[in-house]
């Protein structure tokens, strides 16, 4: 139930949940490994109740797109370093092979992290919940009891990762104490940070806009190309044996590399989101970029999942541009005289 009393049911926390957990796994690590699959449930507690939780408590403490990505990086220490431990084993998923080890940490895994769960977990399917349901884009979904028992859901998620996946992929494994407080201060700050600092700052994450919006069908291809170009520079092609262009990079020069790419990608978007003519249209090129671009990259590790991402890319595609129709079809109906009030209308 919505904080309004209204009592039909909110479809908005479902089908963020819904969307979080396809975004961030069923299009990426689903395509290679099939088994991800029988995991749905697990991941739509730790995924789906996770991301509501982050935009709820957004929306609640008055905060904007900075405090959503300061608190998708400390989901993503909590899921990685918390559950499957994964920023600090040394066996887990082979990132050892093709990451670079510092201090007891993984930092290309680290990094490569940030940037998919950022992205493709908290940011894509905010923006995409929002486009469907606008009314309440500015409004908790949640009650208190709702948001607590979505709490809830989230830390049995991150409690299930730690106990089922990474109990499988690296038995025996157990963070060092030191790196679990680490771990749970960062959170905490980055918490703070991103809900009491910024929304009291007025933080924002505008820059100056290009002078000249750029064709939504340019705003596709330049972020699917950027998101392939971090994808490929931080892990094996298809989450394969071997990095894509071999030794030509160090794995300490991947972390600066990435870096370089994901820096101006972000920053050419701000610039775009801020140009005068911006729209709806422009945002679901965006996130076709980015999903097509990000369940691309799995389809090289089989035959098999060449085939499954391909029909998830026609699916991707299908039903973004079915959004779109939706999107224009209600911007028309907004725009129609007859909808307006009678005693608005000059006789």
């Amino acid at each position: 139930m919505n904080r309004s009393g209204n009592r039909r049911w909110n479809r908005a926390p479902w089908t963020l949940a819904l969307l979080t957990t396809v975004c961030a796994e069923l299009t990426f690590t689903a395509v290679a490994v099939p088994f991800t699959w029988l995991l749905v449930p697990l991941l739509m507690v730790m995924y789906g109740a996770g991301v509501l939780v982050l935009r709820e408590a957004t929306v609640r403490a008055g905060g904007t797109w900075p405090s959503l990505v300061l608190l998708g990086v400390a989901y993503q220490v909590a899921e990685d370093g918390l559950g499957l431990q994964a920023l600090t084993s040394p066996r887990m998923y082979g990132a050892a092979d093709w990451g670079f080890r510092a201090l007891g940490v993984n930092w290309t895994y680290w990094e490569s992290q940030v940037g998919v769960h950022v992205v493709l977990s908290v940011l894509v399917p905010i923006t995409l919940t929002d486009l469907l349901f606008p009314a309440q884009r500015d409004r908790p979904y949640l009650g208190n009891r709702g948001l607590a028992g979505a709490g809830s859901l989230a830390v049995l998620g991150v409690l299930g990762l730690r106990h089922l996946i990474s109990a499988t992929e690296d038995p025996g494994y157990r963070t060092p104490w030191g790196f679990t407080l680490l771990f749970l201060a960062l959170i905490a700050t980055l918490g703070v940070v991103a809900l009491v600092v910024l929304p009291r700052r007025g933080v924002t994450a505008r820059v100056r806009g290009a002078r000249k919006t750029p064709h939504p069908t340019l705003v596709g291809v330049v972020s699917g190309y950027l998101t392939m170009a971090f994808l490929t520079t931080l892990l094996p092609l298809g989450l394969g044996p071997t990095m894509l262009l071999g030794d030509l990079m160090s794995p300490a020069q991947r972390l600066v590399v990435g870096l370089m790419t994901a820096g101006p990608f972000g920053w050419l978007l701000l610039r775009w989101q801020a140009s005068p003519g911006w729209s709806d249209r422009h945002r679901i090129r965006l996130i076709g970029g980015i999903l097509v671009s990000h369940t691309a990259f799995m389809m090289p590790a089989s035959p098999t999942a060449a085939l499954v991402g391909s029909v998830a890319i026609v699916t991707q595609v299908y039903l973004l541009a079915r959004l779109a129709e939706h999107l224009r079809r209600r911007r028309a109906a907004a725009a129609d005289p007859r909808d307006e009030h009678p005693l608005s209308r000059p006789e």
